[in-house]
């Protein structure tokens, strides 16, 4: 099991300015939206492109609160693997760095966007694919 997960050196400010921007609470919210964020696009990760972890470091309490084993259930399912599979982190990691930078794509595409029209319009858009 991982006591720790690093965004990208790239990510350390993207997460800072989508905290201020959504204003959903801390930066370890944004990163857990941002991982449920990628997960729910359904694309897998090549383990081989991970990115360099010289950013925000999460402690793995922090992240995902009383909540992890939720977290790593969900990784863990869409990749067939086991919870204590020692590349889970890795992908956790990677789901985390995609998704800031799908939603800093998104955020600054759409200028007077606040954090609750945002959440919003993803459960409205995500209720109207079923």
């Amino acid at each position: 099991m991982f006591t720790h997960i690093r965004t990208s050196k790239e990510n350390r400010d993207v997460v800072a300015q989508l905290t201020r921007k959504l204003n959903l609470g801390t930066e370890n919210i944004i990163s857990r939206i941002a991982l449920t964020y990628s997960l729910s696009l359904d694309r897998k990760m090549d383990i081989t492109n991970i990115q360099n972890s010289s950013g925000k470091e999460y402690s793995s309490k922090v992240l995902f609160g009383d909540y992890m084993d939720y977290y790593l259930g969900m990784v863990a399912l869409h990749y067939n693997l086991h919870i204590s599979d020692k590349d889970l982190a890795k992908y956790i990691k990677m789901h985390i760095d995609d998704g800031l930078e799908l939603l800093n794509d998104e955020v600054h595409s759409k200028s007077n966007l606040d954090g609750f029209d945002f959440l919003v319009d993803k459960v409205t858009s995500s209720l109207n694919t079923i």
